[in-house]
């Protein structure tokens, strides 16, 4: 019995080997750039970052397809080269002689692209999936719409400037009528003043009067 489960797994994985070939329909083909990225502290690939790979790429499968259980033995690379290059398939969790629809391996690298990149110190552009456009930053959200906030600045200068020209009337109305009251004041003091003097030329002093009934003794 023994026997036949360690065949069977053994013709398994061999049907899931042949699955990965370069330019396979159902695989993937990723480009690293680790001398780039990390210059004189760049490590080296080899079947330990290879297996990282594998383990990566397996949580990606099990946070797109909740409850199912991707193991490393589910991500299958070949074709690595010595510029950092290679091609991988992955195989169903149920079935390992069944390979993963195209869309959901693509949508499960999408979401968690910057995981992946995080696990080999990379970044879009250094560490490629070829036919998988790089992850694009989320819009940035606005609580207000940045729209409204400019409306409320213009209505905002607008209510502004019409406060303002109000309020200049209404000190301008109120100093008109300041000097018209004051023109008023000076003109009433003027005609007392000329009023006054004539009252007072027109007084006539009678002891200086020439009149016979004056100056009789």
């Amino acid at each position: 019995m023994l026997k036949k489960i360690v065949f069977l797994l053994c013709l398994s994985s061999a049907l899931a080997q042949n699955f990965c070939e370069k330019d396979a329909p159902n695989g993937y083909n990723v480009r690293l750039s680790i001398k780039t990225a990390l210059g004189d502290e760049a490590y080296v690939w080899n079947e330990n970052e290879i297996f990282l790979f594998q383990a990566t790429m397996a949580f990606a499968m099990r946070k797109h397809f909740s409850g199912q259980k991707f193991e490393v033995s589910n991500i299958i690379v070949c074709d690595v080269t010595h510029r950092v290059s290679f091609w991988f398939v992955v195989t169903s969790a149920q079935n390992i002689s069944v390979l993963v629809d195209k869309e959901d391996v693509e949508e499960a690298i999408r979401k968690s692209r910057n995981r992946i990149n995080s696990a080999f110190l990379l970044t879009d552009k250094t560490l490629e999936f070829i036919g998988i456009p790089p992850t694009l930053a989320s819009p940035v959200s606005y609580d207000t719409p940045p729209w409204l906030i400019a409306f409320g600045v213009v209505m905002g200068i607008v209510g502004a400037g019409i406060i303002f020209l109000l309020v200049s009337s209404v000190l301008e109305k109120r100093r008109k009528k300041k000097d018209e009251s004051d023109d008023e004041d000076n003109e009433e003091t003027r005609v007392k003043t000329v009023e006054n003097s004539a009252a007072s030329d027109g007084v006539y002093n009678m002891s200086f009067s020439d009149d016979e009934r004056f100056t009789q003794m």
